[in-house]
């Protein structure tokens, strides 16, 4: 298939998608609200403020405050609509019926796995209990499995590939599961899509896109495709991921509110999106004439942070579609789609740096042409949930100037113009209490709507581990993620300055272990939100003891933060266990269980990737299977790591020596080095010799093996190994 990139400025509009009448009400009714609550406590605030007039500060507090308590009043009333949602329990939008039978499919789907530099053991224990699922359903002949590697570190690499064999031989001769690792993970994971689309699209109606640490039952991806059969205008379908296999505390606390608020949150933006939903990257179905037709991104004109391929690329996918034409939408009560969380409070800043400049990059495509309005505020909101962190450590520290203005700069009681009586600077702490006590309210409210929505539902309810200790678990995740706000505040303020600087936050591997922190790392990283901690405290108390009170919510938490990162990054205890028990964890499903099963089976793990394809000749012989062939070199143009991975091996008197002087860029490169001195002598010529001699002399030969056969298989382009059976194209 082909795919054009798409244009920001020039734009035919298409024809609208299909949506509900029903659209323009709801997103009037939760535009109004929210411009009404705001309006109110603009008001209310402007009312603490004004008593003996406001100054600038105080005028520049107020200024913040609207533009924070209206991201808030915008979060409470889409709540508020997923509450009556839950509570009336509405039928999908799309008629997906989780309690009817599995529907009949007729249409052919590819199942996407981009993968890059993860533990290949877990990766394909969980594609295979996904894989096994579908095939539960009777439907896995309508299905096609892809493996797209994009890893970098080669022993990762060789260990996919000997995962996947393992994997291929034990799913027997009928599994259409297929293997693929691009030599250069050009535009990341976007490009590794983009690249398979243009290779194999065109045999497939739909592909569903799953991430390293996605769970789905197959009832649940065999109901998407025929949602999509049925609705043939629609482009995607996003499901909502439910967090599984929580082992830290954190990771438990996150596990838990994601699994009571998260229903509630995504019934309520689904039902207000209508047909311009979003997209999250992963556990979605997508049209693939679609997305060929109008997912092209375009690389970003400039240098990074800003410039470059586009890091979030999700939401910018869906805005493209939908200004195709195209409809996109959410089905929130689907159920059978999982994720992990990250384990440590370091981890998830870690993405969530990545994410911020993926975010702010939207900036750039705001004003791109065609866009639907509901498209541009995904947009917006993403930017948002970025931007207000800085916003918000600048209100707080604002919130400390202006007392300490008054008590330390001599203020004007009789100012410019005629007055009877003095000026004096004052705020109204009781109306101020007020103001804080309503917006608590707002952010805590849709936790208690949550909380209400699961007592209507016993079985729910029983697996949550009964209505009061959902309620403790409730009040002890308020309080722990009260104290790590301030926090993520001061790493979120850092991301945001950070890129704003022209720092590029690159593409890290998410760690998917026990979440254990080092003492130094700990220490380190945590430093800053302290000093902050230490900074507002000593600040605060310099003007009162009151005021010291007032801001302690704040202060706490930076002050405890390496503690509670201590406390939280470590396994948890069975109190939180008890407490934070999800309805997965008491009723786990099966496909769950068996990824979970497979994954804790034991395996050798692979330390130098050269040996070990020296070791296994059928690994070796579907490694140089399945290279795939790069793009034609220019004159001129070297390969450095490549170059001097030939002039190590040159230097080379055995196997051993060879596979110590190569450094892993260049182990990389003379794996991918198919025919070229690459892995073609390293390991075909040593493997066939016991002693570890090179023979002499050391000059460019035909690999061992590289048969008439495999030269006209090689000319043919890439392959896609199936264990020894090579597939064509």
């Amino acid at each position: 298939m082909e795919m054009a990139v798409q244009p920001l400025r020039p734009f035919q509009p298409q024809a609208q998608a299909s949506q509900s009448v029903r659209a323009w009400p709801r997103r009037a009714c939760i535009l109004a609200g929210t411009v009404l609550m705001t309006l109110a406590g603009c008001y209310e605030m402007y009312q603490v403020l004004q008593v003996g007039g406001v100054t600038i500060l105080e005028w520049i507090i107020l200024m913040l405050f609207v533009l924070l308590f209206a991201w808030i009043a915008f979060s409470f009333t889409s709540a508020i609509a997923g509450f009556f949602v839950l509570l009336l329990r509405r039928k999908d939008e799309l008629g997906i019926d989780s309690s009817a039978p599995v529907p009949a499919i007729e249409s052919r789907t590819a199942i996407l796995l981009p993968t890059y530099n993860e533990d290949p053991y877990s990766v394909l224990a969980r594609l295979r209990a996904v894989y096994e699922s579908v095939e539960e359903t009777g439907c896995a002949s309508k299905f096609d499995w892809f493996v797209l590697s994009d890893t970098t570190d080669p022993a990762i690499w060789i260990a996919e590939e000997k995962c996947f064999l393992r994997l291929r031989y034990e799913a027997g001769p009928a599994a259409r599961i297929f293997y693929r690792h691009r030599p250069e993970n050009t535009a990341r994971k976007s490009g590794n899509i983009e690249e398979w689309v243009k290779r194999f699209g065109s045999d497939y109606e739909c592909m569903i896109i799953l991430d390293a640490d996605s769970l789905m039952t197959g009832d649940s991806i065999v109901r998407l495709v025929a949602a999509m059969e049925q609705h043939r205008k629609v482009a995607l379908i996003q499901t909502l991921p439910i967090v599984v296999n929580a082992r830290t505390l954190f990771a438990r606390w996150q596990q838990f509110a994601g699994r009571l608020y998260g229903p509630l949150i995504a019934a309520g933006i689904a039902w207000w999106h209508g047909s311009e939903g979003n997209y999250w990257g992963h556990n979605a179905i997508i049209r693939i004439s679609a997305f060929a037709r109008y997912a092209a991104l375009p690389e970003l004109k400039g240098r990074k942070p800003f410039g470059g391929y586009i890091l979030s690329h999700d939401f910018i996918e869906a805005a493209f579609m939908r200004r195709g034409g195209w409809a996109i939408h959410m089905a929130p009560t689907l159920g059978g789609s999982y994720e992990e969380s990250p384990p440590s409070l370091l981890d998830f800043a870690a993405r969530d740096r990545r994410w911020c400049q993926g975010n702010l990059q939207h900036l750039a495509l705001l004003p791109a042409r065609g866009l639907h309005w509901v498209s541009r505020l995904h947009l917006l909101t993403g930017i948002g949930s970025y931007l207000t962190a800085p916003l918000w450590f600048i209100f707080l520290v604002l919130g400390i100037l202006v007392p300490l203005q008054a008590q330390f700069v001599r203020p004007e009681y009789f100012p410019k113009g005629f007055s009877l009586f003095p000026t004096w600077p004052a705020q109204d702490p009781i109306l101020a209490a007020w103001v804080f006590v309503a917006t608590m309210g707002m952010l805590i409210l849709p936790k208690l709507l949550a909380y209400i929505v699961m007592l209507t539902r016993s079985d729910e309810r029983k697996q949550f581990g009964g209505g009061l200790r959902v309620f403790a678990g409730i009040f002890t995740e308020t309080l722990l993620s009260g104290l790590t706000a301030p926090v993520m505040m001061i790493f979120q303020s850092s991301a945001v300055g950070g890129i704003l600087l022209g720092r590029d936050a690159g593409w890290q591997v998410q760690r998917r272990d026990d979440g254990v922190v080092s003492r130094e790392a700990t220490l380190r990283k945590y430093a800053v939100p302290t000093f902050f901690g230490l900074a507002m405290a000593i600040s605060a108390y310099a003007v009162s003891l009151p005021l010291l009170l007032w801001m302690m919510p704040v202060i706490l938490g930076l002050l405890l933060a390496i503690p509670l990162a201590t406390m939280s990054s470590s396994g948890s205890s069975g109190v939180a266990s008890s407490l934070f028990k999800t309805p997965e964890e008491t009723s786990p499903p099966q496909v769950l269980l068996r990824a979970n099963e497979l994954a804790s089976a034991p395996h050798r793990a692979i330390s130098c990737p050269l040996v070990e394809l020296r070791r296994d000749a059928e690994l070796r012989e579907a490694h140089l299977d399945n290279l795939s062939v790069r793009r034609p070199r220019k004159r001129g143009e070297v390969d450095p790591h490549l170059a001097i991975a030939r002039a190590k091996i040159d230097d080379a008197e055995t196997f051993d020596d060879a596979v110590t002087f190569l450094s892993p860029h260049e182990t990389f490169a003379a794996l991918h080095g198919r025919g070229q001195r690459g892995s073609g002598i390293v390991v075909d010529r040593c493997a066939r010799r016991g002693a570890g001699k090179f023979p002499a002399p050391r000059l460019p030969v035909k690999p061992a093996g590289d048969s008439p056969d495999r030269r006209a298989r090689k000319q043919d382009g890439p392959r896609e190994f199936r264990g020894s059976e090579v597939q064509a194209d």
